[in-house]
């Protein structure tokens, strides 16, 4: 119920939404699980595996049971926490994970079968019979799984990405973040501030007590108006801290547009609906705070059982009593302020019990002391809970139980570098352990220090601390005062008795299923933890965990700090997969990378192909032809009979420099490159440290000290990053330095006997075969464009490649074609390349697959054993030389069928075809119209000894049975006079 004149909310404007197709009515600073408190709406949801009622149990982001659906279609997003949905006009919730509705739910009747649904019972049951697993079993489970659902429509929703740099990140505006913010603010330190909530200033917001003689809320009012007021501080409110990383790294949600009405898609309005923070912080203050623990007593999950901290919160905040006749159960001080707030409001309070002995007295409320809330009563909502004490038990008529267990400071960030937090006997938790985040120091109640006084001095000295690292002067300020009432505790983790005491609300584990875990011997905790599911909910246990431990240590035998913690692992909160994938959808996750002589490319209509995230032309159609293979048996003529222009841009191209360039190519080719002549250039392959090939490709020396590496279009990128590895890691010490130039050049090849002609009617300094042999380069010059010039051929013909800077390539590729046509040739594409490279015997990534080595490729000489190299000794190890592994060739059919295909697989002819007779299988195949047949490349075990052998191709998904002939792969002049001139 609303309280007329209470919280912050009081007076605001009138807020109208739905919930289960009710219209209801809410006020401006809401959230939904206030809003629905107010609207006297208790029942939320339904839990994972059970399917009991749930209510609202807490007011913050470690809300287990107000889990719901908002919108619908493409707009629909699930498992929303209601506790930290803000309130918006036209907002739309359901309850989730029920069904037909949350009143009436068919998959209640779980709760009936509960015996048989204990911990681990997944581990034991659809075990037999086998069959039914696949039909039966795995498909009701699926079913059954989850909480919320996607809506299967595409999201239509648009994500951002953000870098942020600071001197001093401070997480959580309470107290001590406020004061550890204004300390290093006033210093001159650069801050950023982030909050989770919708509005700063932490617990403060919900608490009735002073600072400095001031409201709280005052003087948090004018501690922010003082940090909004410095250039160098920035705040950031609805922005979660989701992990921390190496090197002062921090991730960070920000809830962008979770607050207002999406009635469209937001990817054309430039507004995202959440972005996605990288921070690199050289220091860090966590003010995260802490989180208020439930007891595990019989039932005590029913709707209208509540933290203590959140019955305060929606109190003083809100102005919401979430009921009319309230209980606190309790076992420290900290849930009697909550006492006292519903007295003070005129709440009806119909007791405290306390289960310590020496609870503090009231004069304004009846204490229990030395009592346990050993049940509760009620179905949909509470209406009595049993309370045992020395005179028996005895039943009191309310209708919303405050519970409060202790506090557990939010350790959990400062766990995300795998440190454990260690125990405090006197909080009965767990506290960070100092320098487990290098940078990071944890303060108030992150740190065990509970009171507002104890926050303000430890903020503070923090703060202090990280501008002396800083070199900075801190201001002269006297430390507010404020609140500083001692912390009182006594252990009570779960009333003993018959009946299910919940532990984690979310996955429905309670005291019996750790205890069962135990007397099966999954005695760790993480075995437990995965035995039992606890902390494994989108909450990952925050209100739970420790409780959980502590039953598990009774059980166990041991200390809690002997049983240790789960492992805290990022996100802190959920964070949406759009979010952290953001700029990667759509054309963000695959980009089209076009060629400079893509627009001439579409003008002559050719059909373009995917190469890694390059558009590359695979055949150039000519009129008449109604085929690709028409097109691409012309254009292979024509490099054989003429002369052919390809793009091969896409190439890496890697420019090499300095006093040890040589060094570093030796050691990642198996090659030498140290001895390579000026305006050479070399073929080189270079292997994986474990000894399989990485990639091939070419390397030219353009000066004393100066070399351009060309890698595989598939493989720039790896080799770029093997080489910063090499440079960084293994030889520091060598001065050389290396960029990728890919984009900066176009380059096109120009093969086929009248390749130096074209050149020569082009260049302004012709050219001669013996000034220009096989494999050489050096610089040219085009009608006055400074280039370069390299004589390779991948095609087996005079070929050579012509490289100008980028912003010349369009008009290059229209010049050479025309040149090219003019001498009977033309542009060739990707089909027609690689029937060309396949006619001599070229290896591309088809074969290079990361399961081959330079010994099944043939290229075992290539091997230096005067040099030392990456996977030299790997490469030798004797399953990689063994002659029985499968070893490249060629193949040609002979068989009726004269089809061949890539990724069919070798067999013997008179085998059957079954795997364990599988001797091989297809690489790349083409038809090549100077043989006028297919020919194929592909590897077969001893394959280089049985050239002139039959073996029968099977490829079942396309139909195809053949026999094959096993020939030398080089089909096309073996010798290689024709690429030699």
């Amino acid at each position: 119920m609303r309280i007329a004149g209470k919280g912050l909310t009081a007076g605001g404007k009138t807020v109208s939404f739905s919930f289960n197709g009710r219209q209801l009515m809410g006020l401006e600073g809401d959230t939904l699980a206030s809003a629905l408190l107010a609207n006297d709406i208790h029942l939320v949801g339904r839990s994972f595996k059970y399917h009991r009622p749930r209510g609202v149990l807490t007011a913050g982001s470690e809300e287990p049971n107000a889990l719901v659906t908002l919108g619908s279609g493409a707009l629909q997003d699930p498992n929303v926490r209601a506790t930290t949905q803000e309130l918006f006009d036209g907002l739309q919730a359901r309850s989730q994970n029920c069904w037909p509705s949350v009143e009436h739910d068919v998959m209640a009747v779980n709760n009936l079968a509960a015996p048989f649904f204990g911990a681990g019972f997944y581990y034991k049951t659809f075990m037999w019979p086998a069959a039914m697993w696949e039909k039966l079993y795995e498909p009701m489970i699926r079913r059954a799984a989850g909480l919320g659902a996607l809506s299967g429509e595409a999201d239509t929703d648009l994500y951002e990405k953000a870098y942020a740099f600071c001197d001093v990140l401070v997480v959580g505006s309470g107290p001590a973040g406020l004061i550890a913010a204004l300390t290093a603010g006033r210093a001159g330190a650069d801050v950023l501030l982030l909050e989770e909530d919708s509005r700063m200033g932490g617990r403060l917001l919900v608490e009735q007590e002073e600072i400095d003689g001031m409201p709280a809320l005052d003087w948090v009012d004018a501690a922010l108006s003082e940090l909004e007021a410095m250039e160098n501080v920035r705040l950031m409110c609805r922005t979660s801290v989701s992990g921390a990383y190496d090197q002062g790294t921090y991730g960070a949600l920000e809830r962008v547009g979770h607050h207002e009405l999406r009635q469209h898609s937001l990817k054309g309005s430039h507004r995202p609906r959440e972005c996605f923070w990288r921070i690199a912080a050289k220091h860090c203050v966590l003010a995260a705070g802490a989180i208020e623990r439930p007891i595990g007593f019989r039932n005590n999950d029913r709707p209208g059982v509540m933290m203590a901290g959140a019955v305060r919160a929606y109190l003083n905040r809100w102005g919401v009593a979430p009921g009319e006749r309230v209980t606190l159960f309790t076992n420290n001080d900290d849930a009697h302020r909550t006492a006292r707030d519903l007295v003070e409001a005129g709440v009806h309070l119909a007791a405290v019990i306390d289960s310590r002995h020496d609870a503090p007295d009231s004069d304004l409320y009846t204490v229990i002391k030395g009592a346990q809330v050993c049940d509760t009563g009620g179905g949909k909502r509470l209406e009595s809970i049993t309370v045992r004490s020395v005179r028996g038990e005895e039943k009191i008529q309310t209708d919303c139980l405050a519970m409060s267990g202790g506090w557990n400071p939010s350790v959990h960030l400062t766990c995300h570098l795998n440190a454990r937090p260690s125990w405090r006997r006197d909080l009965l938790a767990f506290v960070p352990t100092p320098e487990a985040v290098p940078g990071m120091r944890a303060v108030g109640a992150c740190n065990g220090s509970f009171s507002t006084q104890g926050a303000l001095q430890e903020g503070a000295a923090a703060a202090s601390a990280i501008l002396q690292e800083l070199e900075l002067q801190a201001k002269d300020c006297a430390l507010p005062v404020a609140d500083d009432s001692p912390y009182r505790i006594a252990p009570l983790w779960a009333v003993p008795g018959k009946g299910r005491a919940w532990l984690d609300f979310q996955n429905d584990v309670t005291v019996k299923d750790v205890t069962q875990a135990a007397t099966e011997n999954f005695r760790s905790v993480e075995h437990m933890k995965r035995y039992t599911t606890q902390g494994m909910a989108t909450d990952q246990g925050k209100n739970s965990n420790v409780a959980a431990l502590a039953v598990l240590a009774d059980v166990t035998g041991r200390s809690i700090p002997e049983t240790g913690t789960t492992t805290f692992r990022p996100p802190f909160v959920p964070v949406a997969l759009g979010a952290l994938g953001a700029g990667a959808a759509d054309q963000g996750f695959k980009p089209q990378r076009y060629l400079t002589s893509h627009a001439a490319a579409e003008e002559r209509g050719a059909s373009q192909l995917e190469v890694g995230l390059w558009y590359r032309a695979a055949y150039f159609p000519k009129p008449g032809e109604s085929n690709w293979r028409q097109s691409c048996d012309r254009e292979v003529i024509y490099v054989r009979n003429s002369v052919g222009v390809c793009d091969v841009s896409t190439l890496g191209k890697i420019d090499i420099q300095g006093p040890d360039a040589a060094k570093l190519l030796d050691f990642v080719y198996t090659n030498t490159f140290s001895t390579l002549k000026l305006g050479r250039v070399r073929y080189g392959l270079m292997l994986r440290e474990d000894g399989f090939v990485m990639d091939d490709g070419t390397c030219a020396r353009l000066g004393d000290s100066h070399y351009v590496m060309t890698t595989t279009t598939a493989a720039a990128g790896e080799v770029m990053a093997h080489l910063e590895f090499v440079a960084q890691a293994l030889h520091p010490e060598w001065d050389v330095r290396f960029t990728s130039v890919t984009e900066q050049w176009a380059q096109f090849a120009v093969a086929g006997p009248k390749s130096r002609e074209l050149l020569n009617g082009l260049l302004d300094a012709p050219i001669e075969g013996d000034a220009w042999p096989f494999m050489a380069c050096g610089a040219v010059s085009v009608m006055g464009v400074e280039g370069r010039l390299f004589r390779i051929s991948f095609s087996g013909e005079e070929a050579y490649e012509l490289a100008l800077p980028a912003s010349y390539g369009d008009s290059l590729f229209r010049t050479l074609l025309s040149r090219a046509e003019a001498l009977g040739g033309g542009a060739y594409g990707m089909e027609a390349l690689n029937v060309l490279r396949i006619e001599k015997g070229f290896i591309t990534h088809a074969e290079i697959n990361g399961t081959v080595n330079a010994h099944d490729l043939g290229m075992k000489g290539m091997l230096s054993k005067k040099k030392a190299f990456v996977g030299q000794a790997m490469a030798h190890r004797p399953g990689l030389v063994d002659e029985d592994r499968q070893q490249m060739v060629g193949l040609k059919p002979i068989g009726a069928v004269k089809e061949l295909s890539a990724g069919a697989h070798l067999f013997n002819p008179e085998d059957p075809v079954e795997r364990i007779h599988d001797q091989g299988y297809v690489t790349s195949v083409g038809f090549s119209p100077l043989m006028g047949h297919m020919i194929g490349l592909g590897f077969l075990k001893r394959g280089l000894t049985r050239i002139g052998d039959e073996v029968r191709l099977v490829d079942h998904m396309r139909g195809i049975d053949t026999l094959c002939e096993v020939v030398e792969p080089v089909f096309y002049d073996p010798e290689g006079e024709k690429l030699r001139g």
